[in-house]
């Protein structure tokens, strides 16, 4: 506790707006669990800076690496994060991870936030073909035009 009484105990805030959104509503687990990740590493001051490996969100989410790797792709196709700069390979053989900007959220260069999330539409289902009529319908439809 501080001064004024107030906990220092470190939480990653989700709002219901944000969970009631259809991006978030119909995304698999996977991909939610590494948003809380991400989050996680957002400390109010970071954003567009945001650095998670695949292999540290791997060890995080008692996952193989390869398998957060699609996860991100799912969080930028839903609008939920930005890369802002991407991961590279540097001339002395250390790589460098990408970092992330979290869409809900203003960047530290002053950009609003863009809430690209809230523009996903889940993909339309395929529409319901109208009703055929059975072949017995038809059967007896034949019957009916005979005996006339």
């Amino acid at each position: 506790m501080n001064k004024k009484g107030r906990s220092k105990a470190k939480f990653v805030q989700l709002y219901y707006w944000f969970l009631n959104s259809e991006a978030w509503a119909t995304m698999p687990p996977g991909p939610r669990a590494l948003y809380v990740e991400l989050k996680r590493q957002y400390n109010s001051h970071n954003n567009g800076a945001i650095f998670l490996s695949h292999r540290d969100a791997a060890k995080a989410l008692a996952v193989h690496r390869n398998t957060v790797g699609p996860w991100f792709r799912i969080l930028e196709e839903r609008g939920f994060i930005k890369m802002t700069r991407g991961s590279f390979l540097g001339p002395s053989g250390v790589g460098s991870a990408a970092s992330w900007a979290l869409t809900e959220l203003a960047t530290m260069d002053g950009k609003r936030a863009t809430m690209d999330f809230k523009k996903y539409k889940s993909p339309a289902q395929k529409p319901c073909s109208p009703v055929t009529k059975s072949v017995h319908c038809n059967a007896e439809n034949a019957k009916r035009a005979q005996n006339m």
